[in-house]
């Protein structure tokens, strides 16, 4: 199986359709957004592109292939014009041996895990860094943020298949090291 995992679209037309043409082009079986998908949100600027009528649409369109969890700028009322469910606030998937606890990252994370057993993952975005990293007795992962990534970090998801995580440029599609 083909997993594509993203954060942080904050309402950007642009990044969300260069997101979905890569889906489409290289193939996945499903895309898990880990929130923050209509919404800048306060604190950021507006991304590039913005326009968050167009990326509802566009998630509308590949709804039978997405699975989300809520992010702190998602609301109740993004859950009015999306067609499929975003107001969870975490899911645990059991994909490739591995049991990922995904949530958006601002009630979990790695300084205030869930609880978790030696191994698990903890998977967030809300920071909008890429990182991997070890925290002794499970690992945390972001792929970083599509939109509006942090400290130079590129614009970012990532690839779970047979195991393995990647971390990809969006733009350029070449795979990278995340943070440690």
């Amino acid at each position: 199986m083909k997993v594509w995992i993203a954060s942080d679209l904050h309402g950007s037309a642009l990044y969300c359709r260069m997101l979905l043409d890569a889906f489409a082009r290289e193939g996945g079986d499903r895309l898990v957004l880990l929130g923050d998908l209509l919404y800048h949100g306060p604190r950021n600027d507006l991304p590039e592109g913005y326009d968050p009528k167009t990326v509802t649409a566009l998630l509308n369109e590949a709804a039978d292939r997405l699975f989300c969890v809520r992010g702190n700028c998602d609301a109740e009322v993004d859950q009015m014009v999306l067609t499929f469910p975003i107001q969870a606030d975490s899911a645990l998937l059991a994909l490739d041996g591995l049991t990922i606890y995904v949530t958006h990252g601002h009630l979990h994370s790695p300084e205030a895990p869930p609880p978790l057993r030696t191994g698990d993952i903890l998977l967030c975005g809300h920071t909008h860094l890429p990182v991997d990293r070890d925290c002794g007795g499970f690992r945390y992962l972001n792929p970083g943020s599509l939109s509006l990534p942090k400290d130079g970090t590129p614009h970012s998801y990532m690839i779970l298949e047979d195991g393995s995580f990647t971390w990809r440029d969006l733009l350029t599609g070449r795979s990278f090291q995340p943070l440690a």
